[in-house]
């Protein structure tokens, strides 16, 4: 039993300090949504709200120009499938104004949703799903702001060796001012390592993702089991106020590279 551990880990660390190679498939198509969901808090599942997710000019985009205000309405657009060992990368920038209602802490935010629970369990009024956020900030002049930070909506994290059960931490990133386009990448490896990695640098890293926490609301409580450990879910990108678009969502499937190798 030691020594199949021993493997276990030092090829988990390989993986998490080597760059996977394999190839990449895009859950964007480019075209429309398909093989999206979408769930906005106050409505029901697929309602796509004001037309809030969209594809123009090949981008995702993530639009409020049919709200009167925002009235914590924050949606969230899952694709159709769970995933457990990949690499996920997406291009994003900040573009135009936050919609009128919007909470000053949401200026220039947005976020990857990794481990979600799976978006039919979501309750109508809920704001977000119990998962892992890779938080996406913008910048302005002079302004400290990294991206790709770490925020766990019903969840905890291991990190530097300890639960860590603060709502948000900072990643090392630089600030990214302006509507300059940025390279996200997330390395999950089930219920072990997740490194954040932004233009190609590793920012953040932690571990054993698990429920636990608040800051969700109106979630069903049969589905939010703290401490259960997190090594599958779903994958989607916020709606949280702020105008966001996404050019590239792609994904490196390490499942049957992790399960040959284990």
């Amino acid at each position: 039993m030691k020594s199949k551990l021993t493997f276990l880990f030092a090829f988990v660390s390989m993986v998490a300090m080597a760059q996977p190679k394999g190839k990449w498939k895009q859950l964007f198509n480019g075209k429309n949504l398909k093989g999206w969901e979408v769930k906005i808090a106050g409505h029901e599942l697929n309602d796509n709200f004001a037309n809030t997710f969209r594809v123009k000019d090949g981008l995702l985009q993530v639009n409020y120009d049919g709200y009167d205000n925002f009235n914590d309405q924050y949606g969230h657009i899952f694709y159709k499938k769970p995933y457990s060992y990949y690499l996920l990368a997406v291009e994003y920038r900040f573009v135009g104004n936050q919609v009128k209602g919007g909470a000053d802490w949401a200026y220039k935010n947005s976020g990857i949703m990794i481990h979600c629970q799976p978006p039919s369990t979501m309750l109508k009024a809920q704001d977000f799903p119990i998962s892992i956020e890779v938080q996406l900030l913008g910048g302005d002049s002079g302004k400290t702001r990294p991206t790709c930070n770490l925020c766990t909506p019903g969840t905890n994290v291991v990190k530097d060796g300890k639960l860590f059960t603060d709502h948000c931490t900072n990643s090392s990133s630089p600030t990214f001012v302006g509507d300059q386009w940025v390279r996200a990448e997330v390395l999950v490896l089930g219920d072990s390592i997740i490194k954040h990695i932004v233009n190609g640098d590793t920012v953040l890293q932690y571990s054993k993702p698990q429920m636990g926490g608040g800051v969700v609301s109106n979630y069903d409580p049969a589905i939010k089991k703290d401490g259960m450990i997190l090594s599958s879910g779903y994958i989607s990108l916020q709606s949280e106020s702020h105008p966001v678009e996404f050019r590239k969502v792609e994904i490196m499937d390490l499942e049957k590279y992790y399960k040959k190798k284990k």
